[in-house]
């Protein structure tokens, strides 16, 4: 009795096993079906005739065959044939040759071997079915961010599990240089990519990737998440520094600030998760010449010159601002042409005429500063930033009135005559 409950509640065996691997019972009940019909095929040399029904309310399985009645001493074939006398013999006394007899198999007096080969198809089947939902899952959520726990690190790999025990793999190009796991540790990461060769699925995970910088921001910044804040642009040199644009919907939200929280609590603990790797938070803006003025900061740039079609900059800079322009490595001008798409040239700005150069905010007490802030959105910064630029560009590019561009030059230039 207990071999035959064993065979005939296979579906309501099997039921928790498909609650774990994530398969419907729709799906279940129908690999099962499958399953009979495979080993069966194989007994009888084909499944045609017969009937396979499952009821997963009860959780069992009834197998019916369908067989010719024949005359006596004529059957050719015992599994799609029966001799009269053998159906009628088979609680049917009325059924005449030529009429279909159908008769219940119990599976299970096929024995051991049997059952066994019906266990190997259907844990096969249920494998791939388990790696082809794995597959489906992970492959829409490319991007997004993921907890694991360490399980095991290699020498080219760190395997992680999530808390499904799916298993993600982390290998070392995609960690950040420091990265040092212990077993058991809990460790944050971007799905990259799930890969699926040869039938073996592999989730590989980033913590080096860009979007590892995003999901970091969008968890730490409730405005982010909440998408007053946008994420304009990312560039890191993971472990070592990082620069991100974001942009405010809301005049009365400082992009900024509300990244890096009061006293940088919110971005420390981003830094932290980098390994100390520095973050500058940058606002975005559509004007190109400004938009790269920031990406270079905390260098000041005296003039500029864009080429739109090469997507090229050329940035003149006094000789003293060049190495902040630079930065250490030459990180800073690397993330700079990251973040804004531009190839960023520096340039030495050693005119005789430029020591004699004055910023534009040494003239506030005499030019308004919502004029000065309108030519340092177009990459004027210094008196005669603004000097060697036509009259006619001044007015089309700065959006300021004639009289007013008027009164600005005859500032500047009475500031250099002699």
């Amino acid at each position: 009795m207990a071999k035959k409950e064993e065979s005939t509640n296979m579906v309501e065996r099997f039921a928790e096993f498909k609650e774990l691997k994530h398969i419907d019972k729709t799906t279940m009940i129908s690999v099962l079906e499958e399953s009979f019909r495979n080993v069966l095929a194989k007994m009888f040399g084909t499944d045609e005739n017969l009937d396979v029904i499952m009821n997963p309310d009860k959780g069992d399985v009834q197998i019916f065959q369908n067989l010719e009645v024949v005359p006596d001493g004529e059957v050719q074939n015992p599994y799609t044939q029966i001799s009269l006398s053998d159906a009628r013999a088979d609680s049917n006394p009325d059924v005449e040759i030529g009429e279909e007899h159908t008769r219940e198999i119990i599976f299970e007096k096929f024995g051991r071997r049997a059952i066994l080969n019906l266990r190997q198809t259907l844990q096969s089947k249920i494998l791939d079915l388990q790696k082809e939902a794995i597959f489906a899952q992970f492959k829409g959520r490319e991007g997004e961010l993921v907890n694991g726990e360490v399980y095991q690190t290699w020498s080219k790999e760190t395997l992680l599990l999530d808390s499904e025990d799916n298993e993600l793999l982390l290998p070392r190009p995609e960690a950040i240089p420091g990265d040092f796991f212990r077993k058991g540790e809990n460790v944050r990461a971007v799905i990259k990519t799930v890969e699926n060769k040869n039938n073996n699925i592999r989730i590989i995970v980033s913590r080096t990737s860009e979007d590892f910088l995003r999901r970091l921001f969008e968890l730490e910044v409730p405005e982010i998440h909440d998408g007053l804040i946008s994420i304009r642009a990312v560039a890191r040199i993971p472990g070592e520094r990082a620069k991100i644009a974001v942009e405010s919907y809301d005049d009365h939200i400082d992009p900024v600030g509300a990244c890096v929280g009061v006293k940088g609590s919110r971005i420390h603990g981003i830094v932290r998760e980098l390994r100390n790797e520095n973050i500058d938070v940058i606002p975005f803006t559509k004007n190109t010449e400004l938009f790269i003025q920031r990406a270079l900061s905390p260098a000041k740039i005296s003039s500029m010159r864009l080429n739109e079609e090469e997507k090229r900059a050329e940035v003149f800079l006094r000789p003293e601002e060049v190495p902040l322009a630079i930065g250490k490595n030459a990180l800073n001008i690397k993330l700079a042409s990251k973040l804004t798409g531009y190839v960023i040239d520096v340039y030495r700005d050693n005119g005789e005429d430029f020591n004699d150069d004055i910023y534009l905010d040494e003239f506030k007490d005499e030019i308004d500063a919502w004029v000065i802030d309108a030519l340092k959105s177009i990459g004027c910064v210094t008196a005669k930033n603004v000097l060697a630029m036509d009259r006619q560009s001044i007015i089309d590019k700065a959006d300021l009135e004639e009289d007013t561009v008027d009164n600005l030059l005859s500032i500047l230039k009475a500031e250099f005559e002699d």
